[in-house]
């Protein structure tokens, strides 16, 4: 419809001022209802200007999101040695007594100060049997349905690797010191396995796989250390 003035009206109302409400309607309504602090502030501001307002505290919001988000994941997926609290005791008993076998060997040639290289070679076959162990638990975490770990090349590859130590170390009957060295790369590397290869672990298992093998390792290097050190005396002669 076009008035005498020459102005097109719809349904009553000009063109231009039909313009004006869609520009600026949505605008301050939506700022109000966001930032009521700054309700004032808008009614002053230009359209353009507005509008980049809105812009900036929207792109506020979304980073923050996304940061908060990305936080999130990273503490629940983080690794720390607190986690260790929540691991099941069944678990943490079981694996703080397997570091008897481990831990007595070099206390007794200790405490007797002789090298028994049948203690030491017990030490290190017990220290490739876990190795192997630890090979085989990751076998078994990436075969069931709905693992985090998947069974492929990486995963199932990996995993033998660690068995294959264990078997050289027990060929190394003759040279404990050479054996006793490849038990520690293996738990070595099997840790490494488990906290930055392979996916899927808890946390609280990584925090308890870390100070076993710690311990594990230093009473294998505390053996080496006595037998450098200390007289060889096999237990045979010693009975005798």
């Amino acid at each position: 419809m076009i008035t005498t003035s020459g102005r097109r009206l719809i349904s009553g109302v000009s063109v231009w001022r039909c313009l004006q409400q869609i520009t600026s309607a949505p605008h301050y309504t939506t700022t109000s209802q966001l930032f009521p602090s700054q309700a004032l502030m808008s009614s002053r501001l230009t359209p353009t200007n507005s509008l980049l307002s809105i812009s900036w505290h929207a792109s506020r919001l979304c980073h923050g999101d996304s940061r908060a988000i990305s936080g999130g994941v990273d503490r629940k997926d983080g690794f720390s040695l607190r986690a260790l609290s929540q691991a099941p005791k069944p678990a943490l008993y079981i694996g703080v007594s397997g570091l008897i076998p481990f831990l007595s060997a070099p206390l007794l040639m200790a405490a007797t100060q002789t090298f028994y290289p049948e203690v030491a070679y017990a030490q290190m076959v017990y220290g490739a049997s876990i190795v192997s162990f630890l090979g085989g638990a990751r076998w078994g975490f990436a075969i069931p349905a709905g693992s985090p770990a998947k069974p492929d090349w990486m995963n199932l590859g990996n995993s033998v690797v660690p068995a294959l130590l264990a078997w050289m170390a027990l060929l190394c009957r003759d040279n404990i010191a050479e054996g006793a060295l490849v038990v520690i790369m293996g738990l070595g590397l099997s840790l490494h396995y488990d906290l930055t290869l392979l996916p899927g672990y808890p946390s609280w298992f990584k925090a308890m796989r870390t100070i076993l093998t710690l311990i594990a390792t230093f009473s294998l290097v505390a053996t080496l250390t006595i037998k450098k050190f200390c007289p060889e005396k096999k237990l045979k002669e010693s009975k005798k």
